[in-house]
Protein backbone atom coordinates (compact mmCIF):
# COMPACT_ATOMS: atom_id res chain seq x y z
CA UNK A 1 0.00 0.00 0.00
CA UNK A 2 1.20 3.57 -1.09
CA UNK A 3 2.77 5.87 2.12
CA UNK A 4 0.66 8.86 1.96
CA UNK A 5 1.85 12.26 2.04
CA UNK A 6 0.44 15.24 3.47
CA UNK A 7 -3.12 16.03 4.69
CA UNK A 8 -4.50 13.84 1.35
CA UNK A 9 -6.44 11.42 3.33
CA UNK A 10 -7.62 8.37 1.49
CA UNK A 11 -11.59 8.21 0.59
CA UNK A 12 -13.17 4.61 2.02
CA UNK A 13 -16.11 2.99 2.09
CA UNK A 14 -17.33 0.94 5.16
CA UNK A 15 -19.65 -1.56 4.28
CA UNK A 16 -21.89 -2.96 7.25
CA UNK A 17 -25.17 -5.49 8.27
CA UNK A 18 -25.50 -4.83 12.04
CA UNK A 19 -25.38 -2.69 14.94
CA UNK A 20 -21.76 -0.48 13.64
CA UNK A 21 -19.78 -0.57 16.67
CA UNK A 22 -16.62 -0.94 14.50
CA UNK A 23 -17.66 1.60 12.02
CA UNK A 24 -18.82 4.15 14.44
CA UNK A 25 -14.84 3.65 16.19
CA UNK A 26 -13.19 4.02 12.31
CA UNK A 27 -15.71 7.56 12.07
CA UNK A 28 -14.48 8.63 15.26
CA UNK A 29 -10.77 7.54 14.29
CA UNK A 30 -11.03 9.41 10.59
CA UNK A 31 -11.56 12.66 12.39
CA UNK A 32 -7.59 12.52 13.80
CA UNK A 33 -5.15 14.93 12.05
CA UNK A 34 -3.22 11.96 12.07
CA UNK A 35 -5.02 9.51 10.77
CA UNK A 36 -4.13 7.66 6.49
CA UNK A 37 -8.21 7.43 5.71
CA UNK A 38 -11.48 9.85 5.84
CA UNK A 39 -14.77 7.82 5.54
CA UNK A 40 -17.16 9.04 2.96
CA UNK A 41 -19.60 6.23 2.14
CA UNK A 42 -21.42 3.48 4.23
CA UNK A 43 -22.94 0.78 2.30
CA UNK A 44 -25.08 -1.78 3.74
CA UNK A 45 -27.03 -4.80 2.68
CA UNK A 46 -29.84 -4.48 6.17
CA UNK A 47 -31.94 -1.58 5.70
CA UNK A 48 -32.52 -1.45 9.18
CA UNK A 49 -29.16 -1.70 10.35
CA UNK A 50 -28.15 -0.20 13.09
CA UNK A 51 -24.98 1.13 12.21
CA UNK A 52 -26.76 3.49 9.66
CA UNK A 53 -27.75 6.01 12.25
CA UNK A 54 -24.23 7.02 12.75
CA UNK A 55 -24.36 8.01 8.53
CA UNK A 56 -26.86 10.83 9.71
CA UNK A 57 -24.89 11.26 12.90
CA UNK A 58 -21.73 12.24 11.47
CA UNK A 59 -23.68 13.66 7.83
CA UNK A 60 -21.56 10.57 5.58
CA UNK A 61 -23.64 9.42 2.52
CA UNK A 62 -25.49 5.94 2.84
CA UNK A 63 -26.51 3.58 0.64
CA UNK A 64 -28.33 0.58 0.95
CA UNK A 65 -28.10 -2.35 -1.33
CA UNK A 66 -30.51 -5.37 -1.82
CA UNK A 67 -28.30 -8.06 -2.62
CA UNK A 68 -30.57 -10.73 -4.22
CA UNK A 69 -28.62 -10.34 -7.54
CA UNK A 70 -25.34 -10.31 -6.35
CA UNK A 71 -23.89 -9.81 -10.17
CA UNK A 72 -26.79 -6.66 -10.45
CA UNK A 73 -25.91 -4.90 -6.94
CA UNK A 74 -22.28 -5.07 -7.02
CA UNK A 75 -22.29 -3.81 -10.26
CA UNK A 76 -24.08 -0.72 -8.91
CA UNK A 77 -21.67 -0.41 -5.40
CA UNK A 78 -18.71 -0.10 -7.81
CA UNK A 79 -20.22 2.41 -10.16
CA UNK A 80 -20.91 4.31 -6.96
CA UNK A 81 -17.59 3.60 -5.29
CA UNK A 82 -15.98 4.94 -8.73
CA UNK A 83 -18.22 8.24 -8.45
CA UNK A 84 -17.68 8.66 -5.11
CA UNK A 85 -13.55 8.23 -5.65
CA UNK A 86 -13.57 5.56 -3.29
CA UNK A 87 -10.22 3.52 -2.92
CA UNK A 88 -9.98 1.53 -0.01
CA UNK A 89 -13.28 -0.24 1.57
CA UNK A 90 -13.25 -1.62 5.18
CA UNK A 91 -15.75 -4.46 6.11
CA UNK A 92 -17.10 -3.96 9.46
CA UNK A 93 -19.59 -6.97 10.42
CA UNK A 94 -20.81 -6.77 7.09
CA UNK A 95 -22.34 -10.50 6.80
CA UNK A 96 -22.26 -10.63 2.63
CA UNK A 97 -19.55 -12.46 0.92
CA UNK A 98 -18.36 -10.51 -1.89
CA UNK A 99 -17.51 -12.07 -5.66
CA UNK A 100 -14.11 -12.88 -6.81
CA UNK A 101 -14.90 -10.17 -9.57
CA UNK A 102 -15.72 -7.11 -7.30
CA UNK A 103 -12.37 -8.44 -5.23
CA UNK A 104 -10.41 -8.30 -8.18
CA UNK A 105 -11.29 -4.93 -8.65
CA UNK A 106 -10.57 -3.98 -5.74
CA UNK A 107 -7.54 -6.06 -5.18
CA UNK A 108 -5.57 -5.61 -2.44
CA UNK A 109 -7.51 -2.47 -0.91
CA UNK A 110 -10.04 -4.41 0.92
CA UNK A 111 -9.71 -5.47 4.65
CA UNK A 112 -11.95 -7.24 6.91
CA UNK A 113 -12.39 -7.68 10.77
CA UNK A 114 -12.80 -11.20 12.01
CA UNK A 115 -13.74 -12.16 15.76
CA UNK A 116 -11.07 -15.00 15.58
CA UNK A 117 -7.69 -15.73 15.27
CA UNK A 118 -7.42 -16.70 11.83
CA UNK A 119 -6.63 -19.52 10.05
CA UNK A 120 -8.80 -20.87 13.04
CA UNK A 121 -12.69 -20.43 13.05
CA UNK A 122 -13.40 -19.10 9.92
CA UNK A 123 -17.20 -18.25 8.93
CA UNK A 124 -19.67 -18.06 11.40
CA UNK A 125 -20.01 -18.88 14.98
CA UNK A 126 -16.59 -18.28 16.42
CA UNK A 127 -16.91 -17.71 20.12
CA UNK A 128 -19.60 -20.62 20.42
CA UNK A 129 -16.87 -22.83 18.59
CA UNK A 130 -13.61 -21.08 20.82
CA UNK A 131 -15.82 -22.30 23.73
CA UNK A 132 -17.01 -25.63 22.44
CA UNK A 133 -13.21 -26.84 21.64
CA UNK A 134 -11.87 -25.49 25.42
CA UNK A 135 -9.97 -22.73 23.71
CA UNK A 136 -6.80 -21.05 26.19
CA UNK A 137 -7.30 -17.97 23.96
CA UNK A 138 -9.61 -16.39 21.46
CA UNK A 139 -9.25 -13.03 19.85
CA UNK A 140 -9.55 -11.34 16.36
CA UNK A 141 -7.97 -10.98 12.80
CA UNK A 142 -7.79 -7.77 11.10
CA UNK A 143 -6.44 -9.45 7.04
CA UNK A 144 -6.90 -8.56 3.47
CA UNK A 145 -9.73 -10.06 2.09
CA UNK A 146 -9.23 -12.38 -0.82
CA UNK A 147 -11.13 -14.94 -2.61
CA UNK A 148 -11.44 -17.86 -0.29
CA UNK A 149 -13.65 -16.84 2.76
CA UNK A 150 -11.09 -15.31 5.96
CA UNK A 151 -8.38 -16.55 4.19
CA UNK A 152 -6.35 -13.31 3.35
CA UNK A 153 -3.43 -12.12 4.46
CA UNK A 154 -3.00 -11.26 8.19
CA UNK A 155 -2.28 -7.44 8.72
CA UNK A 156 -2.21 -7.88 12.61
CA UNK A 157 -3.65 -9.98 15.19
CA UNK A 158 -4.83 -9.77 18.60
CA UNK A 159 -5.38 -12.67 21.47
CA UNK A 160 -7.47 -12.88 24.27
CA UNK A 161 -7.24 -15.01 27.50
CA UNK A 162 -10.55 -17.62 27.91
CA UNK A 163 -11.27 -17.59 31.23
CA UNK A 164 -13.35 -20.81 32.79
CA UNK A 165 -16.48 -17.94 33.11
CA UNK A 166 -16.60 -17.39 29.72
CA UNK A 167 -19.54 -18.06 27.71
CA UNK A 168 -20.05 -16.75 23.90
CA UNK A 169 -21.86 -13.72 24.77
CA UNK A 170 -18.81 -13.15 27.46
CA UNK A 171 -16.35 -13.87 25.01
CA UNK A 172 -17.64 -12.07 22.25
CA UNK A 173 -17.90 -8.32 24.35
CA UNK A 174 -13.96 -9.07 25.16
CA UNK A 175 -13.10 -9.66 21.56
CA UNK A 176 -15.16 -6.50 20.43
CA UNK A 177 -13.87 -4.28 22.75
CA UNK A 178 -10.20 -5.53 20.87
CA UNK A 179 -11.17 -5.08 17.33
CA UNK A 180 -12.39 -1.42 18.00
CA UNK A 181 -8.16 -0.74 19.07
CA UNK A 182 -7.19 -3.78 16.71
CA UNK A 183 -8.75 -2.43 13.33
CA UNK A 184 -7.45 1.34 13.86
CA UNK A 185 -3.79 -0.55 14.61
CA UNK A 186 -4.19 -2.28 11.54
CA UNK A 187 -4.90 0.45 8.91
CA UNK A 188 -1.83 2.64 10.91
CA UNK A 189 0.37 -0.47 9.81
CA UNK A 190 -1.28 -0.02 6.39
CA UNK A 191 -0.28 3.48 5.90
CA UNK A 192 3.48 3.49 7.41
Amino acid sequence: MEKLTGLKKLKTAVFISGTGSNLKNLIKFSKIKKTPISINLIISNVNKAKGLKYADQFNIKKKIFNFQNIKNTEKKILILLKKEKISFICLAGFMKILSKNFIKKFNGKIINIHPSLLPKYKGLNTHHRAITNNDKFAGCTVHYVSEKLDSGKVIIQKKIKVSAKDNPTSLAKKVLKQEHKLYLAAIMKIFN
